[in-house]
């Protein structure tokens, strides 16, 4: 009987052996383990910054937003508001929305995120004017509200750099679409649907069910 046994308890030995190395896999992409953005990879991009639209005060906030590095994952809130009307922006079909031009932002850059494990946590949309404002004017209307998760703050620099190396506009649309927004990291966060822990249970409750099978077949 013991030796009926050993092929079924080698292929659920084989299930948790392959399932675990998935898992590593997963989660050393996922995971940011370089640490904090280095001195000379801060002047690196303050370059690639200064290089581009935005002014000194853009580049002194996205310097301190550098300098505050923790080497961790980060997440950033946008409250978005559009124009009624997309301005003219060449690439933009006529009759267009501000979200349709909107989308044609967006779109390229998130395909760049989910190469470096960002990826939306939440997206809604508004029910109504602010509820509790104050020390803001003209802050009582938004049309949406997204959460980003990105593995690193290098990642996303990296990002900046190669939509500014591609010269390929689409922050025009952006421009075009929204008429205010205001953008702002998390650092630390949490949450708790963290795609790690929810993969590690995920994988527990397989490699459980397939052993359990495999000890019945037994």
């Amino acid at each position: 009987m013991a030796e009926s046994n050993k092929p079924d308890g080698r292929r659920w030995s084989r299930g948790w052996l392959v399932l675990g190395v998935l898992y590593v896999i997963f989660f050393c992409w996922y995971t940011s383990f370089e640490g904090p953005l280095t001195e000379e990879e801060i002047a690196h991009f303050s370059r690639v910054i200064e290089n581009s639209s935005g002014g000194q005060d853009r580049l002194e906030r996205w310097q301190g937003f550098m300098q505050d590095d923790t080497g961790d994952d980060f997440a950033v809130w946008n409250a978005i508001d559009l124009f009624d009307t997309p301005k003219p922006v060449a690439g933009a079909e006529p009759g267009e929305t501000s979200q349709q031009v909107l989308d044609r932002y967006s779109t390229p850059f998130m395909s760049k995120a989910l190469m470096r494990a960002g990826h939306p946590v939440m997206l809604g949309f508004s029910a109504g004017k602010a509820i509790d404002l104050w020390g803001l004017e003209g802050a009582d209307s938004w049309d949406q509200g997204a959460l980003v998760r990105y593995r690193s703050r290098r990642d996303l620099l990296e990002m900046f750099e190669e939509i500014v190396e591609e010269d390929s506009g689409i922050h025009a649309f952006k421009a075009a679409a929204m008429e205010k927004t205001i953008a702002f990291p998390l650092d630390p966060w949490f949450q708790l649907g963290d795609p790690r822990v929810v993969l590690a249970m995920l994988f527990l409750i397989i490699a459980l069910l397939l052993q359990l099978r495999c000890k019945r077949q037994g």
